[in-house]
């Protein structure tokens, strides 16, 4: 099973945990996807059960955590400088 996912370059897996670096931004919009979800189930856990902030703003913060927030910490990565020479070439 082994010999299926074995990379015959070694080097090129050190270079794919290279390109796997977070930079602040990427911290910071975790950090606030954490802080919606978190503050979503404590909004839901202390609404009453037919009002507006158990059926309607706590699960729109969930979504906006879980959905938009989180993955886009994931996937954001700052332009390199190389990166932006070729476009402007």
């Amino acid at each position: 099973m082994s010999k299926l996912f074995h990379n015959k370059d070694s080097d090129s897996n050190a270079s794919l945990f290279e390109s796997w670096d977070f930079s602040t931004t990427n911290y910071v919009l975790f950090g606030i996807g954490l802080a919606l979800i978190i503050a979503g189930f404590f909004i839901m856990a202390s609404g009453e059960v037919n009002s507006f902030q158990s059926l309607t703003l706590a699960p729109i913060m969930l979504f906006i955590g879980y959905i938009i927030v989180i993955p886009a910490a994931l996937i954001y990565r700052e332009k390199s400088p190389e990166v932006e020479e070729n476009l402007g070439s």
